[in-house]
C-alpha cells in the first residue's frame, strides 16, 4: 500500500485542503502516515500571508532533497506559496515532482496521473467531492463557501494566490451540512476568505440566507463562520445571527487600522467611522457578542497619530481577541509601490504597546466570567492537564474544566467559571 504524508501551514482554507487531499488519496488507496520518512508521496500545503514563507518552504525543501537522494519519493509543494512561486520553485529546487496552486486541490488526480509539473491555473470547475473529505475532528465540519477575494486590499496576496472570488451553490453547502450532520458532526465552520461576500451562483440568496438555512438544518448545535470582511456586513447576516440561538455570538472582523487615512492607503472600503457604524449596529441586534479582529502595525506611512488612533479603536470596541502583526511586504502586491515600511524598531514598540493595552482589555473581559455558569462544548481532554475537559463557550472562550470523562463529545454542559487564565477559563461542570 502506497503511503503519504502532507505538511501543513496557515489558516482553516488550508487545513480544510489538506482534508481535500488526503480524502482523495485515501480513496485512492494511500494510507496516511505520521512520518516524511515512511511516506512514498510528500505534499507540503504552503501558505503565504507572512513574510519569508518562501524561505521556509525552500528550506524544508533543502531537507526533503536528501530523503528524495535515499529512495523514491513524489514531492509535490501545493497551496498559496505553489500558487505565488509557481514554476521558480520547479528551477529552485529540480527534484520537486510538482506544484499545485489552490485552485487544483479538486483536480489532484489528474496532476498524478497525468504527471503534471505545473497546475497554477484556476480550472472554472473546482471539482469540490465534500463527500471525499478526511475530516480530523469527529464533532466539528469546515465547509468551504467561497474561494478567492475580490477585494484588492494593497498589502493582501490571496487575491494572487487564491483567485477572485467563486461562491458555491447554495444547495450543495446545505447537503454538506447535512451530510456532515449526518456523521454525527454537531457544529459546523462555514469558510471562506472573505465568507460574508458569499452570494450563490444559481440563486443569487446572499450569505444572511445561508447562514438561517444552515441553522435550521436538524442537529447543527453550532454554527460559525471565517473570516468577514466589515464591508460586507449586512443587515441579512445580522438578522439572521440575532434570529437564530445556535449561530455563535462570535464574529471575527478584522479593522488591519484605527485610522482612515492608513484604511484608504490599504484599500480597505471603509473609514474608521463606517466599521465603529458596523459595530454598533452588530451590537444593538446582538449584545453579547464577542468581537475579535485582525492589525497591521507599521504599514507604510503609518504615523504615530494614525497608532494612537488604533489605539483608541481598540478601547472602544473592547474586542475580547486580537490578532495583530507586523507589517509584511508581499511579493506583486500594491502596498510595494506605496513606500517603505515603518521603521522596524518603531513598529516593534508600537507591536507591544498594542499588546499591553489589548491584555488589560482581555483580562477585564476574563475576568467578567467568574461565578456565571456557560455552556461548554465539549471538544476532548484539555491539553495542559489531561484529567481536565476542554471545550469552548458560545462566545468562542475556551474553557478547562472538571467534569466526568466519559462525557461524549460534542455535549453542551453548564460549566461554573471558577478563574480566569492567560487567554482561557477555568471551571466546573455543574448539573
Amino acid at each position: 500500500m502506497k503511503t503519504f504524508f502532507i505538511e501543513t501551514w496557515g489558516c482553516q482554507m488550508n487545513e480544510l485542503d489538506t482534508q481535500r487531499l488526503s480524502g482523495n488519496l485515501k480513496l485512492r488507496g494511500y494510507k496516511r502516515v505520521d512520518e516524511e520518512a515512511n511516506a512514498d508521496l510528500i505534499l507540503l500545503n504552503t501558505c503565504s500571508v507572512r513574510d519569508k514563507a518562501e524561505q521556509k518552504v525552500f528550506s524544508h525543501l533543502g531537507r526533503l532533497r536528501e530523503l528524495k537522494r535515499e529512495r523514491d519519493v513524489t514531492i509535490g509543494v501545493c497551496g498559496c506559496v505553489a500558487q505565488q512561486e509557481g514554476k521558480r520553485i520547479l528551477e529552485r529546487a529540480p527534484w520537486v515532482d510538482f506544484v499545485m496552486g489552490p485552485g487544483n486541490v479538486g483536480h489532484l488526480d489528474a496532476v498524478l496521473e497525468e504527471g503534471r509539473r505545473l497546475a497554477i491555473d484556476f480550472p472554472e470547475d473546482r471539482n469540490y467531492d465534500y463527500l471525499a473529505l478526511d475530516r480530523t475532528s469527529p464533532t466539528k465540519a469546515w465547509i468551504t463557501i467561497i474561494e478567492g477575494c475580490n477585494k484588492n486590499c494593497t498589502f493582501c496576496i490571496v487575491p494572487t494566490t487564491r483567485g477572485r472570488e467563486v461562491s458555491r451553490p447554495f444547495d450543495d453547502v446545505v447537503a454538506e451540512a447535512r451530510a456532515a450532520v449526518e456523521s454525527g458532526r454537531v457544529e459546523i465552520e462555514l469558510l471562506g476568505q472573505t465568507v460574508n461576500a458569499y452570494r450563490c451562483p444559481v440563486t443569487g440568496n446572499d450569505f444572511g440566507a445561508l447562514l438561517g438555512a444552515v441553522a435550521e438544518i436538524e442537529g447543527v448545535v453550532r454554527l460559525r463562520f471565517t473570516t468577514s470582511h466589515p464591508a460586507e456586513v449586512s443587515d441579512s447576516m445580522i438578522s439572521a445571527m440575532r434570529d437564530h440561538a445556535n449561530i455563535s455570538r462570535y464574529l471575527h472582523l478584522p479593522v488591519q487600522s484605527g485610522s482612515s487615512r492608513v484604511l484608504r492607503r490599504m484599500k480597505r472600503l471603509y473609514t474608521r467611522e463606517k466599521y465603529l457604524e458596523t459595530m454598533a449596529r452588530i451590537r444593538k441586534e446582538i449584545p453579547d457578542i464577542h468581537f475579535s479582529t485582525d492589525i497591521i502595525v507599521g504599514f507604510p506611512g503609518e504615523t504615530e497619530e494614525d497608532f494612537q488612533e488604533t489605539l483608541s479603536l481598540i478601547e472602544e470596541v473592547g474586542y475580547g481577541s486580537l490578532f495583530a502583526f507586523k507589517y509584511s511586504p508581499r511579493p506583486g502586491t500594491p502596498a510595494l509601490r506605496i513606500g517603505a515600511a515603518v521603521d522596524e524598531s518603531i513598529a516593534d514598540d508600537r507591536l507591544q504597546r498594542l499588546f499591553a493595552l489589548h491584555e488589560r482589555i482581555k483580562r477585564e473581559r476574563l475576568e467578567s466570567y467568574r461565578g456565571r455558569v456557560v455552556p461548554v462544548m465539549v471538544e476532548g481532554p484539555s491539553k495542559h492537564d489531561p484529567a481536565m475537559l476542554s471545550g469552548r463557550t458560545d462566545d468562542y472562550w475556551v474553557v478547562n474544566f472538571h467534569g466526568d470523562p466519559s462525557t461524549p463529545l460534542g455535549s453542551i454542559l453548564g460549566v461554573r467559571i471558577d478563574s480566569a487564565q492567560h487567554h482561557t477559563l477555568r471551571g466546573e461542570a455543574v448539573a
